[in-house]
């Protein structure tokens, strides 16, 4: 699996439908896919699922730089629900986790067909996982490590009987990943069981960028949650024999969040890295928005880091990253996308 900052194809994306999920914030979390679909589309091709009665709508609101094509979807959360992209020597392949709805948590009748009938409709291989999971749940480096959380893998909601060890021995093989550093999570707190992509991930091979509690936010679950993946990746090394480096980054002050509830995912950590650029979160707290901001230009040399306020997808527990998945470009197609 290439790591997200190796140069993309496109970029696919999914119109949420269902306003029994989202009631009266429909709308708005429609004008946020819109604009971080924009935004993406200012780096790389933006390919855009929804519904044949929605599509008309979604490229109205998306405009004429997003190709919207007539896939049926029942939400936004294309990183979970689409096909994670492998490359290797037959070419390119899409694995298909078996989307069970986050271990039966929300609708899902058809996001359990989006990877199967994206990679039908592109004419790309499938490989169907011996395991069950989310795009959201791994993260890779490209040179053969991977990040997961126990919680959103070993758990009897996605893959009951399975071991850690069978589990793992799965995603290796998927994933072309060596070693995988495993971090506890939080289970049956959030819909994804703590996916990895919203508390620590690779800035490149050896640095991890890691999700922070406020100073003075009380301990939780969440900053226990924080607290452990230090831990475990101070002492951590990679699958080169790397230790790891580890950049904290520090959750926005709530309270000067306008858009909230129980499951609203105040994190800068589920930031998308696209071709020439970083497409990432702001909540409006000026302050931890232009830290973050700072910090992922740092970590993104030569990459322009371009904030959206997402605050209606936010507070459905989700990101940019969730909302977005990567095809990428079979290593020497090109080098002029980096």
């Amino acid at each position: 699996m290439p790591a997200e900052w190796l140069p993309h194809v496109r970029t696919f994306m999914a119109w949420p439908a269902l306003e029994e999920v989202w009631g009266s914030q429909l709308p708005a979390v429609r004008q946020d896919i819109a604009n971080v679909a924009k935004a993406v589309a200012g780096f790389e091709p933006v390919v855009m699922m929804a519904r044949p009665d929605q599509a008309d709508q979604a490229q109205q609101l998306c405009g004429s730089s997003v190709e919207v094509i007539e896939l049926t979807v029942d939400d936004l959360w294309a990183r979970d629900t689409g096909p994670t992209f492998v490359t290797g020597p037959q070419g390119l392949a899409g694995v298909d986790f078996n989307f069970n709805g986050w271990g039966g948590k929300q609708t899902h009748a058809n996001d359990s067909l989006v990877a199967r009938n994206l990679l039908a409709k592109y004419g790309i291989r499938r490989i169907q996982a011996p395991v069950t999971g989310e795009g959201g749940a791994i993260e890779v480096d490209g040179e053969g490590t991977l990040l997961a959380t126990e919680s959103s893998w070993v758990n009897a909601n996605r893959n009951p009987g399975k071991s850690r060890e069978q589990i793992e021995a799965a995603l290796k093989q998927l994933l072309g990943v060596e070693k995988v550093i495993w971090i506890q999570g939080v289970a049956g707190q959030d819909i994804t069981d703590c996916h990895i992509d919203a508390l620590a991930r690779f800035a490149e091979p050896g640095v991890v960028v890691l999700h922070r509690p406020a100073a003075d936010s009380p301990p939780d679950v969440w900053s226990q949650a924080s607290d452990q993946a230090l831990q475990v990746l101070g002492s951590a090394t990679d699958a080169k024999g790397r230790k790891l480096r580890v950049v904290e980054l520090t959750e926005p002050d709530v309270t000067k969040i306008q858009a909230q509830g129980k499951d609203f995912l105040a994190t800068y950590l589920n930031f998308y890295v696209v071709n020439g650029g970083v497409i990432a979160p702001k909540f409006g707290d000026q302050s931890a928005d232009d830290h973050a901001a700072g910090i992922l230009t740092d970590l993104h040399p030569g990459r322009q880091v371009v904030q959206v306020s997402i605050n209606a997808v936010a507070a459905g527990g989700g990101g940019i990253h969730c909302a977005t998945q990567q095809q990428p470009e079979l290593p020497g197609a090109s080098a002029s996308a980096s």
